[in-house]
């Protein structure tokens, strides 16, 4: 087993700030249509020191270990930040101890950072070519002609 595994699951047995936080000051949501993954994160505020800076970050994540492993450590990186320190934060910064991810799991950091980035009132980049090849799903369901709807009969 690997030492980013061995991370993984040491994050999964206890998941720091998992779960919706009511008294957010701010809500990001960032989806994956690749993968599938979503991803939520909430952002409470507090005056330090005359900045205002992130007191409490939560997250509530519908997607793979790994997601749910970077969103539990960006959370607590961010707290004591400022707003504008943590949108200086990358994908890869917000790891943190898990190191790098895999080349199959940088979709991961991507997302949390996504949702940071929205809630912190900045749009996700939108890139005008898609970076991946259509998956199954969007195959299936993309329109293929005319529909006919037949009644079944009961």
């Amino acid at each position: 087993m690997s030492d980013f595994e061995d991370k993984v699951r040491e994050a999964l047995a206890q998941p720091q700030n998992q779960g919706e936080m009511s008294d957010a000051d701010s809500v990001g949501t960032v989806g994956s249509p690749d993968c599938g993954d979503m991803l939520r994160m909430w952002l409470k505020f507090t005056e330090k020191d005359g900045k205002r800076v992130i007191d409490r970050a939560s997250f509530q994540s519908f997607g793979c270990q790994t997601a749910v492993a970077v969103a539990s450590m960006a959370t607590e990186l961010l707290k004591g930040k400022t707003p504008e320190e943590a949108a200086q934060l990358s994908a890869d910064q917000l790891t943190g101890d898990l190191g790098p991810l895999p080349p199959m799991k940088i979709h991961c950091g991507q997302l949390v950072e996504g949702a940071l980035r929205d809630a912190l009132g900045q749009a996700p980049e939108k890139t005008t070519a898609p970076t991946t090849a259509p998956t199954l799903s969007s195959q299936l369901q993309a329109p293929k002609g005319k529909v006919r709807i037949v009644p079944l009969d009961e």
